[in-house]
């Protein structure tokens, strides 16, 4: 059973918002910290967003100011919004446990295109 269902992505202009979201298996998902990954085209997978299971978070710094990282530990949903879109944010972005973590799995789901046009 896949553990996380992104959704969300979709084709958009520069400067316009989405909101993605990760449905989550488990019930270890409200004690685990948890984070977006995103991967561009010919590039290694990396961590975009980290939110901890008191809701501290951090974002990497491109995209400071611009994403906002969530979570709804009653649903079991991952959140990112996504304001102010560039086209160096075009990639598939997947959600999963930080790699510290038990919750972290290697299974990664299929993550949610996200394209940027200029």
């Amino acid at each position: 059973q896949v553990r996380f269902v992104e959704s969300g992505g979709g084709l958009v202009q520069a400067g316009a918002s989405l909101r993605l979201s990760c449905a989550a298996q488990g019930s270890a998902f409200r004690a685990s910290y948890m984070g977006w990954y995103r991967q561009a085209p010919g590039k290694q997978r990396d961590l975009v967003a980290l939110i901890s299971n008191d809701g501290r978070t951090n974002v990497i710094d491109s995209v400071k100011g611009r994403f906002t990282i969530s979570r709804d530990d009653d649903k079991n949903i991952l959140y990112l919004q996504m304001n102010n879109l560039k086209p160096e944010d075009t990639a598939v972005y997947y959600c999963n446990a930080d790699p510290r973590s038990d919750y972290y799995t290697s299974d990664w789901g299929q993550g949610t295109q996200v394209t940027v046009s200029s």
